[in-house]
């Protein structure tokens, strides 16, 4: 008998302690790269570092496993839901409009919002989690999902149209990976589409290498000044109060994504992990990591569909693979010559890929709502939903792009997400007629997942 199959349990289930540390090792770098597309793809996007991204993505998750009691095989990549508010705050790269020096305040609207996961975690050990998680039901995270894809819909649009070949052919690699790939070709879709239509470019002569001669192959990947304790030291106090307002109400829709995720993964596993360790100790987990690396100037982070996916596709559920991927991430992050390649990468390459992650955001919205059966057929649901739709597309494609009053001598802006999130809260909290009951006897499958490719239901 094989090694391989000596190591098969009975359920089908593969022991990784006994597969070796050769294949434990493949099994890493597997999950590793599962993560990868996406996981870079938001500093792209944004104009954050990539080698922090990574290098916090990899701390984080190892944070996550020692704060769940190393029993949750769950990856912390970067979250895409919070994409509008680095937007709102800091400008598009894509567009031209990027003001580096505004990151930092994103980053720390970002860490705010990360304070909520650890206010959710205290109230969930206080009270359980059904009395707490009924104030944020699909008919409001739903609406939230939808309008943050759209939302940043018109971005991808003058992305894609620098160049219309090259993102035409990122996005049907993307859907060819997705639909017809088999094994690992499915699991990173987002790699595939970045390599092939980078590759284009770089033989059309569309892309330029020049930083990436310049770059050095070692280097340390956090940089003062793209910390929020260097944003402390320039003492915007206006601006750090409107990236609080505007960004922090988008962890309302990220919270549930978490509850998703934990909840696929528990199905995928087989062991009710919103029980045992607790959805309390996932989101202290989950939160604290995006406080760490958004301090530090890297994205926010949040638990990786794309890695449930590698855990079903493998059977291999031992938490210890998923340490060893971030451990790999961390390595990768002291390379500045590879986060020079991907700082190459063409615009129109980023908007073939982000055409399709802001449409599938928006389809994930729909999908919740769909899941978790809202009716709509009753006028409270339909006004709720309503209100967050249009004040947060409104506002955001308005003349002013956002709601700005002043505080004595402190201007706040709210961005449509900002608004659109509060009213759904408060209208879901006094309307009569509250019919959602979550349920962590039975956790579903909310649907909420950010990542471009989550697991696939057959």
């Amino acid at each position: 008998m094989s090694k391989k199959k000596s190591a098969l349990g009975e359920s089908g289930i593969y022991d990784a302690r006994v597969l070796g540390a050769p294949r434990v090792a493949v099994l890493g770098l597997q999950h590793m790269f599962a993560m990868f597309g996406s996981t870079i793809l938001v500093p792209v996007l944004t104009g954050l570092d990539v080698s922090a991204t990574l290098f916090f993505a990899g701390v984080g998750t190892l944070l996550f496993h020692f704060l769940t009691k190393r029993n949750v095989p769950a990856f912390l990549g970067s979250s895409f839901a919070f994409l509008a508010g680095y937007h709102a705050i800091a400008g598009n790269p894509d567009e031209g409009t990027l003001q580096k020096e505004l990151l930092p305040y994103a980053c720390f609207g970002v860490a705010c919002a990360g304070l909520l996961y650890l206010l959710l975690a205290l109230l969930i050990k206080l009270f359980g989690s059904r009395r707490v998680m009924k104030f944020f039901p699909p008919v409001v995270t739903g609406p939230i999902i939808i309008a943050i894809g759209l939302t940043l819909s018109q971005t991808a649009i003058d992305s894609c149209s620098s160049d219309w070949l090259i993102a035409f052919v990122a996005i049907v690699l993307i859907i060819i990976c997705n639909i017809w790939g088999k094994g690992m070709l499915r699991i990173v879709p987002i790699i595939v589409g970045v390599i092939g239509s980078y590759l284009l470019a770089a033989f059309l002569q569309r892309a330029d290498f020049s930083k990436v001669a310049e770059a050095a192959w070692v280097g340390f990947p956090i940089h003062w000044n793209e910390t929020v304790f260097w944003a402390f030291e320039d003492g915007n106090v206006s601006m750090l109060l409107t990236s609080v307002i505007t960004i922090m109400p988008i962890a309302l829709a990220t919270i549930m994504e978490h509850v998703g995720d934990i909840s696929a993964i528990s199905s995928t596993v087989g062991k009710n992990y919103i029980k045992d360790p607790g959805l309390h100790r996932t989101l202290l987990g989950d939160g604290l990591a995006t406080i760490a690396a958004s301090l530090f100037g890297a994205p926010a982070n949040t638990t990786y569909g794309e890695n449930t996916g590698v855990l079903s596709l493998t059977k291999v559920f031992d938490p210890m693979v998923i340490r060893l991927a971030a451990v790999f991430a961390i390595l990768f992050s002291f390379c500045p010559k590879f986060a020079a390649v991907i700082g190459c990468m063409p615009t129109a390459t980023v908007g073939g890929v982000s055409l399709v992650l802001y449409g599938m955001i928006s389809a994930v919205g729909v999908r919740n709502v769909v899941e978790s059966r809202c009716d709509f057929s009753r006028s409270r649901n339909v006004i709720i939903a309503a209100l967050i739709l249009v004040l947060s597309i409104g506002i955001r494609y308005s003349e002013a792009g956002a709601i700005a009053f002043t505080v004595g001598s402190v201007t706040i802006s709210l961005s449509g997400l900002a608004v659109g999130a509060l009213v759904g809260i408060i209208l879901n909290a006094v309307l009569p007629g509250k019919d959602y009951v979550f349920s962590e006897e039975e956790p579903r499958d909310t649907g909420v997942n950010f990542a471009v490719m989550g697991k696939e239901k057959d």
